[in-house]
């Protein structure tokens, strides 16, 4: 049996991204093996445990009330939430002070963007709403009696 590899320029690929993420876990253990550790194995269990039950629960009762057109709620919620996930401890302004000696950079701000972008992709989701019903209502024959 052959083994897929793909292309060479995948494979380079591949190679390049496992790299990084290899140099990117060397930097991120040179400080505090215990508590990164403790972090990524906190993070899988609250994950597998605790958000994971609570997603599948609302995407059910989503589904129920929105029926087929709640991707067009799923799909912002989600990248919404993955933000609030990346940038929270800045949202919440508990690590601003390392933030701003670390960067140079003002730690203010990150909420409202978050709003922002938040806002623009629900408001985005809604656009494309309209219209694909619009066109839909359009393209629908009318009803012979």
């Amino acid at each position: 049996m052959r083994i897929p590899l793909g292309s060479p320029l995948q494979l380079l690929l591949l190679v390049c991204s496992f790299a990084l993420a290899g140099y990117a876990g060397v930097r991120l253990l040179a400080g505090d093996r215990f508590g990164v550790a403790l972090w990524f194995v906190g993070a899988a269990v609250v994950h597998d445990v605790v958000l994971l039950p609570l997603y599948a629960a609302a995407d059910r009762a989503l589904v129920k009330t929105a029926g087929r057109h709640v991707m067009y709620v799923r799909v912002p919620a989600a990248l919404s939430l993955l933000l609030l996930l990346v940038w929270f401890p800045l949202i919440s302004g508990r690590v601003a002070d390392r933030y701003a000696s670390a960067t140079g950079l003002s730690p203010h701000g990150f909420l409202a963007r978050w709003l922002l972008v938040t806002a623009v992709l629900f408001g985005g989701s809604a656009v494309v709403f309209v219209v694909r019903r619009r066109r839909d209502k359009k393209e629908r024959p009318p009803a012979v009696h």
